[in-house]
């Protein structure tokens, strides 16, 4: 049976019962949290989002924070992770290759242009026009042919020039 409230609103008993719970989601996120000012944020966002919920049922308010709480910590370490894995991207994309890198490079890309030259009209045409920055559908409407032919020339080209790859090394190999 619910409890009957002395409150004057239920907006203001609303406010009243969710803040009672401040001390306990602020224990539950500090252990989870690295420092005590991301679990303030966390607990403030958790009442906020509370606060905005209009249809909230009131004996269902502690488990509502509960996990709101929880999902923002989740929140705030997939985030951290998409931070740092952004921040590895632009690290690699700083470094530049050394000298021996770079020289091996542009061999290959000689080779592999090389390789190019050999395939069949439309696949070269294609493999040609994605290496000079046209995308497929550009290539497409250029050559008055569908996307899905253009693809489909360009998926042909390159499993023909990943065939080139593989047997030259394997030939090197062996």
């Amino acid at each position: 049976m619910a409890q009957k409230s002395t409150c004057p609103s239920p907006a203001a008993c609303s406010w009243e019962e969710i803040f009672q719970h401040q001390d306990r989601l602020m224990r539950l996120v500090r252990r989870r949290l690295p420092s005590h000012q991301d679990a303030e944020d966390c607990v403030q966002e958790t009442i906020a989002r509370a606060a905005a919920h209009t249809s909230l049922d009131r004996e269902r308010i502690g488990p509502f924070l509960t996990s709101v709480a929880l999902r923002l910590c989740i929140d705030f370490y997939r985030d951290m992770d998409r931070r740092r894995r952004l921040m590895q991207r632009a690290a690699l994309l700083d470094t530049s290759g050394t000298t021996e890198e770079d020289v091996c490079d542009e061999d290959f890309g000689r080779w592999l242009l090389d390789q190019v030259r050999h395939l069949r009209g439309r696949e070269q045409e294609v493999i040609l026009a994605r290496a000079a920055g046209i995308s497929t559908a550009e290539f497409a409407r250029l050559n008055n042919i569908s996307v899905k032919a253009a693809e489909a020339a360009f998926t042909r080209g390159r499993a023909r020039l990943k065939s080139a790859c593989v047997k030259a090394l394997e030939d090197r190999v062996g």
